[in-house]
């Protein structure tokens, strides 16, 4: 004899799958290593510009800089999209629309940054990117190509005698027309090459005075630094410079 279970609706699973924060569902889960609770990945980050304590348990989640605390859950947000009709098209058509409206307009040439799969919490976890970087495959090729793009300007820092700095030049084109999700370890790379430099020089690159991880998106970076300090300038401004590595 058959067992027949009832069937769930969604509601069932909402204490699962909703955000704590914004009581909607979970858009980017990011979860919270130290405790292991998960919100929205653009409400965790609003929240610690104020607070280094979890927002639910009110455990102190890092002394200086909570937010290298946070893990995206991808498994979690694939079950949600898979749970709620139509969620994941009406979350792409948003940011789409977000990125048309705070687009900045060229005037002038600009270079392209072309951003590498590579694996990472952001550029592998955050967007789907996982796999490797071989491009053998023709229809990955353009993948980056329709993204939502960002306009950021590359700065030179100089603090006036600091070793290095002779090396470290400013770029011809200073201007430059990427993915939001260009990561600021392909930021970094992107100028080693154009500034010739050698293996021994490591670079810094900094929004607001404050060094950027290597893994940081400038879509990231552009919501949680600059956008959330009150610059409404285009194109946004990076800055970079020299640190020779001993190791």
């Amino acid at each position: 004899m058959a067992a027949t279970g009832r069937k769930h609706l969604v509601k069932d699973f909402n204490h699962f799958i909703t955000c704590y924060l914004c009581r909607g569902y979970l858009i980017k889960p990011t979860t919270v290593t130290e405790c292991l609770h998960t919100f929205c990945k653009s409400c965790i980050v609003q929240h610690f510009e104020d607070s280094n304590d979890c927002p639910k348990c009110g455990i102190q989640v890092h002394e200086t800089n909570p937010l290298e605390m946070l893990r995206l859950d991808n498994t979690l947000e694939e079950i949600i999209f898979k749970l709620v009709p139509g969620l994941r098209e009406r979350e792409e058509q948003q940011e789409v629309e977000f990125w048309k409206k705070n687009q900045p307009r060229e005037n002038g040439q600009a270079e392209t940054v072309v951003c590498q799969r590579v694996g990472g919490p952001d550029a592998g976890g955050d967007y789907g990117g996982g796999g490797g970087d071989d491009g053998d495959d023709g229809d990955d090729e353009d993948y980056h190509r329709s993204d939502p793009q960002i306009a950021i300007c590359l700065d030179c820092l100089r603090n006036g005698g600091q070793s290095g700095e002779s090396t470290v030049t400013d770029l011809m084109k200073r201007f430059i027309r990427c993915s939001s999700r260009v990561t600021v370890g392909t930021i970094k790379k992107f100028l080693s090459l154009k500034l010739k430099l050698p293996s021994s020089y490591e670079l810094d690159v900094l929004c607001n005075g404050e060094i950027m991880g290597r893994d940081h998106t400038l879509e990231f970076i552009y919501m949680t630094r600059w956008r959330l300090h009150g610059e409404n300038t285009y194109p946004m401004v990076l800055e970079y410079r020299p640190r020779i590595d001993f190791g």
